[in-house]
Formats: structure tokens, C-alpha cells, sequence
């Protein structure tokens, strides 16, 4: 009984993938979202990045690729890119505060790296446009 409910919940595996990529992917957008439009908080600090900043690249980053991640089209290339930018955030913006991310409250980028580059290579599971794209060839 139990190899059978052990087998079961590892079917849903594949589920649980999608789900973590939908849930990942709205909370990251919040990032772009506030950067952007000052919603569902204004930025610290008050405005809006210039475009061609770096806060702005990154918002814009956040913005479409979260949305990207959220109905998982183009998956693998862009969390590998929005993991790219997670280890550039980490790097410039919070380790020079110091080593821990618990210190130079770096965690969630931290997270998101390495989310997002598992991502990458694991897919996007079914639940998304590119399992309906891979169908339909």
C-alpha cells in the first residue's frame, strides 16, 4: 500500500512542476509589476527606473519573463536567462553587504537563481503553452 501511494505522488511529479513554475512565476512578476508600475507597492524609495538603467533592464526582465515563465512559453531560455540575472542581482546587490543571504537579505535571489536554472533544465511540465506546442507537432 504504501510503494502504491509513493507511487502515486511521484506521478504527480510532472503537475507539481507546473504548479511550482505558475506559482514562482506570479511572485517574480510582482518584482517587474512594482518596478514598473508601482503595483502592488510603490518601489522603496518612490518612481520608476529609467528603461536603460539597470534596474530598468532588470524590471523589464522580471516583467516579461516572469509573465513568459507564468504560461510557460520559451521556458528553458528564459529561466535560464532570468537566472542569470538572479546570480547578478545576488552578486552586485546584496553580497557586497556580506557573505549569508539571511544578513544581506539576498535569499530570495538567491532562490530564484537557482529555481529558475532547474527550470531550465527540467522544463516546464505539461501544464504550459510549450507542452501544447510540443503536442501539436
Amino acid at each position: 500500500m504504501a510503494e502504491r501511494m509513493v507511487s502515486r505522488w511521484a506521478g504527480l511529479a510532472p503537475y507539481l512542476l507546473s504548479v511550482m513554475r505558475i506559482v514562482a512565476a506570479l511572485m517574480f512578476l510582482q518584482a517587474g509589476t512594482m518596478k514598473w508600475f508601482g503595483w502592488p507597492m510603490a518601489m522603496p524609495g518612490g518612481g520608476h527606473p529609467a528603461l536603460l538603467s539597470q534596474m530598468g533592464i532588470g524590471g523589464a526582465l522580471e516583467l516579461i519573463g516572469g509573465a513568459l515563465l507564468l504560461v510557460g512559453l520559451f521556458t528553458r531560455p528564459v529561466a535560464f536567462v532570468l537566472s542569470g540575472e538572479m546570480a547578478v542581482a545576488y552578486f552586485q546587490f546584496h553580497y557586497p553587504r556580506g557573505f549569508w543571504p539571511i544578513v544581506n537579505e539576498g535569499q530570495p535571489a538567491v532562490l530564484y537563481c537557482f529555481l529558475w536554472l532547474y527550470i531550465s533544465a527540467a522544463g516546464p511540465g505539461p501544464w504550459s503553452i510549450d507542452a501544447l506546442r510540443r503536442r501539436s507537432r
